[in-house]
Formats: structure tokens, C-alpha cells, sequence
């Protein structure tokens, strides 16, 4: 396993973190996921018509910063 050798290729690309919202480098070592090189967000690449990158939500990300990013649902 030791010796074996790993290929990986980064991804780098310009974008505006939703985060920090600064135009910033992004770098993906996925296809659909990027960290912003700014504030250390991880994002999760959209391609409908345009390139748009939304804050990476999983099982593991707290409640807080999903009211933050989407409201809490009350008006």
C-alpha cells in the first residue's frame, strides 16, 4: 500500500463564495465538491444553464448554518 503511488488533480477554478462572499479560488479535487481557498467553506458545484456553487449541507452540518444560508422557514 506504501508503495503505490496516488494520482490526484486538483481542480482550480474562480468563483464567489457564498460563504465569505468574495470572488475567490475555489479547488476541487472532485468533480462537484470545492473548498474556497478564502474562508475554508466546503461547496458543492451546480450546472443548470450556469456554474453556481452552494454551501455543501450533510447529514453531519448544523441546523444553525442551514437557517443561515436558507432562512428558517418563517415569515
Amino acid at each position: 500500500m506504501f508503495g503505490e503511488y496516488v494520482k490526484l488533480q486538483a481542480e482550480i477554478v474562480n468563483g464567489k463564495c457564498p460563504t465569505c462572499h468574495e470572488m475567490t479560488i475555489l479547488v476541487g479535487l472532485s468533480r462537484e465538491y470545492f473548498r474556497c481557498i478564502s474562508c475554508g467553506a466546503d461547496l458543492q458545484q451546480h450546472v443548470n444553464g450556469h456554474i453556481t456553487y452552494l454551501p455543501a449541507m450533510t447529514h453531519k452540518t448544523p441546523l444553525s448554518a442551514v437557517r443561515h444560508f436558507f432562512g428558517d422557514g418563517e415569515s
